[in-house]
């Protein structure tokens, strides 16, 4: 791919700072729109010199609007991700969704930026009808009531827009459904860090084996990980071959139930957990796994095995422990 200018929203962010810094040691000019709000600039400090940094929230039609002007593609990553938040702050998750996508848009038509890669979410099913789940099949919120669904709203919400608007006005567009990408950084709302945290917890208090490891849930409950740089890697091999309007699920189909996620935890640590299941999340998806025949047939490889990968999101996060918040002990 020669050499192109691209914006990265929530560039500061676990995946996009990732993608921000896989452009640049690509050759590709780059410029990052974030407001740091889970972000964090010193995620990009090994490409700081070679990046333009805009401080902004994505919910600012303005600043969009001066992020965009001058770039050739759009790589839209900005939301507000983590369980806890999805919770919590409902009304948050979709105000930064919506407006952030709307804010995107009119500021690619306005700038004649033909080029736009949404990521999305695998929440977009959340409880998907077969497993493993292909891109054909239908999108759902279960019960609008429940706030967690917050977050797979405004992703479909997204979806849906980002995909019309390739039909005149942007002549590319594509969309990339993630399903649990992990990775050292990634935020501490989410099962593997919280895990890596309470796991040391416990590991400290109780010298001998088995540790008593409580979780959400049976332990049955499964998700296929996939790790950061395969995630990216995944992500540039779409940029040069993805189809437009083109929808495609970025993961591996190798699910893990939780409770396996635990004992590997554990035994990263050196020891030995026994898993106290507990009442599940409210609205939780019993399994979650991609059918990535598609990506796959564009030459997509992934790299890492779980068992590969999670001892080094693991020894980030010991290394890191005194910088988790307290709800995450």
């Amino acid at each position: 791919m020669s050499s192109r200018s691209f914006l990265v929203t929530g560039g500061s962010g676990f995946l996009g700072s990732a993608l921000a810094r896989r452009l640049v040691q690509s050759g590709h000019r780059v410029r990052v729109l974030d407001n740091n709000f889970r972000g964090s600039q010193a995620r990009l400090r090994d490409v700081w010199g070679d990046i333009e940094f805009i401080e902004a929230d994505i919910r600012d039609g303005d600043a969009v609007k001066l992020a965009v002007s001058g770039v050739e593609s759009v790589c839209h990553l900005a939301f507000v991700n983590g369980t806890e938040f999805f919770y919590k702050q409902p009304e948050l998750v979709l105000d930064v969704g919506v407006k952030g996508m709307v804010n995107v848009l009119d500021a690619c038509l306005s700038a004649s930026v033909g080029e736009l890669m949404l990521a999305s979410s695998s929440e977009v099913y959340q409880t998907p009808p077969v497993v493993p789940t292909d891109e054909t099949v239908p999108l759902s919120i279960p019960d609008p009531l429940n706030p967690r669904y917050s977050y797979a709203a405004g992703k479909i919400i997204s979806e849906i827009m980002a995909l019309n608007a390739g039909r005149s006005g942007l002549g590319r567009v594509i969309v990339i459904r993630p399903h649990n990408v992990y990775g050292p950084d990634m935020g501490w709302e989410h099962v593997i860090p919280q895990f890596v945290v309470r796991m040391k917890v416990l590991a400290g208090r109780h010298a001998e084996d088995p540790i008593r490891f409580p979780i959400q849930g049976s332990g049955q409950e499964t998700r296929a990980f996939v790790f950061v740089d395969d995630f990216i890697d995944a992500w540039m091999l779409l940029l040069e071959q993805g189809a437009h309007r083109g929808i495609y699920h970025v993961g591996t189909m190798d699910e893990q139930p939780m409770s396996r996620v635990a004992h590997l935890t554990a035994q990263y640590f050196g020891r030995v957990a026994v898993v106290q299941p507990g009442e599940p999340a409210r609205g939780g998806t019993l399994r979650r796994c991609p059918d990535t025949t598609k990506l796959s047939l564009l030459g997509y490889r992934p790299r890492y095995s779980f068992e590969q990968g999670l001892p080094i999101v693991a020894k980030w996060y010991d290394e890191h422990s005194h910088l988790a918040p307290r709800s995450s002990d």
